[in-house]
């Protein structure tokens, strides 16, 4: 939440775009020219950075503010999950956005300029002092109690300064009542009534809640980058009949480039080799290679399976299939609306309200009643007291802490609780088909021999494929490993485009292609039925004579029909988004009895997710690169934890154990975790308000006002441990 302390904004020049300036005069000489373009008569600029130390959308709402009062700009956006800040304005305001910014306790930097390296100890020696510290307190107390209370007060007031400090900052920038004012309010509170432990305990929690909250938000922001990873940083362009390494920014429409076998496409193109098989699970979640002929586009980031391939680029630099799943997720970042912290809304009136009520009560009735000023300072201490929010602000992350404990201990992790309170919410899920109901993988599923017996057909078939990197060979292969089936050696392998794949086995030609490719019409009947079952059908033929049909297909996890069961029982519906064809599709959902759309591409996984978002708070779970903006466009994403870096990274939470019936359990816990949170506030905010009336009738004083709010944030903290017993 509150910046780094210590941190000095770089210096640097923003990186501005200006598409209604005019273009500047040529240069009057071959040297450059010395004076800097005047923008005197600039009417629109747009603006880009990079924000360092935003912890949770919080910073971004408050980076917004700060901007929003530079003279000048016009729009204003921060994206939480790319760091990124955008700037519109009619002059250049890039300085006074830099200032204003600094002054809010955050620091920018360039797009282009690297990110600064610091070291752990460097990034977590305040907490380390702060712990150390309190540990001399605690000794010094149990020894000497006038020393432990001077060294607890030396202990908060050095865990205070940057907590303030950030306060009076952002208090300028025109958050006035953020938690960083809650909490100096609570220490300072403390404090002043001589619960200096206290104080200094509430501090101490307070910032390593920051710490392991910035960890969070970095390791999130890693899945965005992985997407960049997908393209190769070169491409290796033909020209003239040379060929030529060169960068992406240096690709262009209409470029012929070559990928290698096993190669990424670093950019959209269309495809100039009569043949070839590609992996574009990263874009459609489909496991199987699709195979492309001559003048077939294919996206960027897909990979060339078996062979060298030649493409004519069709996408500009920034503008790739990678590049728009990119801005799907930044948009869906955008549409999505902040989750504020309660305990941060609440503060807003709160805090104020009792600072206000607190000073009226010293000062109001010996003004006009002429009353003792000494009794009603008293009291108005006393409700200060009161009113600080020591189990309050303890109420909400005890319970969250808590609930993410449980969690992880039946192997799902729960990326804040943010995210653990929108699951709570949930009640729809859409499910990716490959890699999330499914394995994720082909297998054979069914081996049909014609004219030889099944072990003889199998075995042929896995001497020919064996070697290939082709998923549907590997599963082949696989099978008949399985079943410790002698696999001869094949000679002559070589790949047929357009047909399948040929060897010698024991002197004679075999031949494995797709069923519907053979010729002739006898087994029409038995592939049909079989792909009407969302099977992929091959034929086995040895010098031209059809010996069987093998039949794969990706196949059902284990507990995925257990888990829709269960999600059914907790009254929460789901439906399957697929980028598979729809015969696939229709196979696996009506095994589960689950509603399904297919043939989706990410941009269309969005559209759904919203639609559906829009009826009924609905999480989305999946496995691949494909699912990320759909996950940033559901209430909440949840990945498998076999799936892709980016949708782990991405997603707001994943079942590290792999097992779906954990979506059921996750979602009980997140559901008992909201309710512990409302108990918490109710007990917390009920003491309050019972020693709040006792104090004005003069029934209690100072040291009930301590207990009151002790023993509230013991029963808080009490109350919030049940959660624990859950992830037993």
């Amino acid at each position: 939440m509150s910046a780094p302390d210590g941190k000095k904004a770089p210096q640097f020049s923003a990186l501005k775009f200006t598409p209604a300036a005019p273009q500047a005069a040529p240069c009057c000489s071959d040297t450059a020219c010395e004076q800097p373009v005047v923008q005197d008569t600039l009417t629109h600029a747009s603006y880009r950075w990079k924000v360092e130390g935003m912890d949770c959308a919080a910073c971004a709402r408050k980076v917004e503010n700060a901007v929003r009062q530079v003279e000048g700009v016009t729009q204003v956006q921060v994206l939480f999950a790319t760091e990124r800040l955008a700037v519109n304005a009619t002059t250049d305001v890039s300085q006074r956005v830099e200032q204003a910014v600094q002054k809010a306790g955050y620091t920018l930097r360039s797009e282009a300029a690297p990110a600064p390296e610091t070291s752990p100890l460097r990034e977590n020696l305040s907490l380390i002092v702060l712990i150390v510290m309190m540990l001399i307190s605690q000794g010094l107390e149990r020894i000497n109690h006038p020393a432990g209370q001077a060294a607890f007060i030396l202990t908060t007031l050095v865990g205070l300064y940057p907590i303030l400090r950030q306060a009076l900052r952002l208090i300028r920038s025109g958050s006035w009542f953020a938690i960083e004012t809650l909490m100096s309010i609570a220490a300072l509170g403390a404090l002043f009534i001589g619960a200096t432990a206290e104080a200094a305990m509430v501090l101490l929690l307070f910032l390593i809640g920051e710490r392991l909250e910035s960890w969070a938000a970095s390791r999130a922001r890693q899945g965005v980058s992985a997407l960049m990873a997908l393209k190769p940083e070169t491409a290796v362009r033909l020209r003239d009949g040379k060929r030529e390494s060169i960068g992406l920014h240096d690709l262009h429409v209409g470029d012929v480039i070559e990928v290698a076998a096993g190669g990424r496409l670093p950019a959209d193109g269309q495809l100039l080799t009569s043949f070839a098989s590609f992996d574009e699970s990263a874009l459609t979640g489909e496991s199987i290679p699709v195979e492309r002929s001559a003048g077939e586009n294919v996206p960027a980031g897909a990979t060339s399976v078996d062979r060298l391939v030649t493409l004519e680029v069709t996408s500009s630099p920034g503008a790739s299939a990678i590049d728009r799943i990119l801005t799907l997720i930044e948009e869906a970042e955008e549409r999505r609306a902040p989750i504020e912290r309660f305990i941060d809304r609440f503060s807003r009136i709160y805090t104020p309200a009792v600072m206000a009520i607190a000073l009226l009560v010293a000062l109001v009735p010996p003004l006009l009643f002429t009353a003792s000023w000494q009794e009603w300072i008293y009291k108005g201490l006393t409700l200060l007291l009161i009113g600080c929010p020591c189990a309050l602000v303890i109420s909400t992350p005890a319970a969250i802490t808590s609930g993410l404990a449980a969690a992880a201990r039946r192997g799902a992790l729960i990326k804040g609780g943010a995210a653990l309170e929108q699951l709570g919410r949930i009640e729809q899920i859409a499910f990716d088909k490959t890699g999330t109901l499914t394995v994720g993988k082909p297998q054979v599923t069914g081996v049909y021999p014609h004219s030889v017996d099944e072990k003889t057909l199998l075995t042929l078939a896995a001497a020919v494929e064996r070697g290939s990197t082709h998923p549907l060979a590997q599963a082949i292969v696989r099978e008949a490993q399985s079943r410790q089936l002698f696999i001869p050696v094949a000679t002559a392998q070589r790949t047929l485009p357009g047909s399948g794949i040929e060897a010698l086995v024991a002197g004679k030609t075999l031949l494995i292609c797709a069923a519907e490719k053979f010729p002739g019409d006898a087994f029409n009947e038995q592939i049909s039925a079989l792909e009407q079952k969302g099977q992929t059908v091959v034929m086995v033929a040895q010098e031209g004579d059809a010996l069987g049909l093998i039949a794969l297909r990706d196949t059902l996890r284990p507990d995925a029909r257990d888990a829709v069961n269960a999600l059914r029982q907790a009254g929460v519906q789901g439906i399957m988004l697929t980028g598979d064809n729809p015969r696939a599709a229709a196979a696996i959902a009506d095994e589960l009895g689950l509603a399904f759309k297919a043939g989706l591409m990410p941009a269309d996984k969005v559209q759904a997710v919203s639609e559906l978002n829009r009826q009924a708070p609905l999480a989305m779970v999946g496995d691949g690169i494909n699912d990320a903006p759909a996950m940033k466009a559901s209430t909440i994403g949840i990945a498998m934890g076999s799936g892709t870096d980016v949708a782990l990274e991405t997603a707001d939470a994943a079942l590290t154990h792999n097992r779906l019936t954990g979506l059921a359990q996750m979602i009980a816990l997140a559901r008992a975790t909201h309710a512990n949170i409302r108990q918490n506030i109710a007990i917390a905010l009920g003491l309050k308000g019972i020693f709040l009336v006792t104090t004005l009738l003069g029934m209690t004083g100072l040291w009930l006002a301590v207990l009151a709010d002790t023993g509230a944030t013991v029963l808080v903290t009490a109350n919030a441990l049940r959660l624990l017993r859950r992830g037993d």
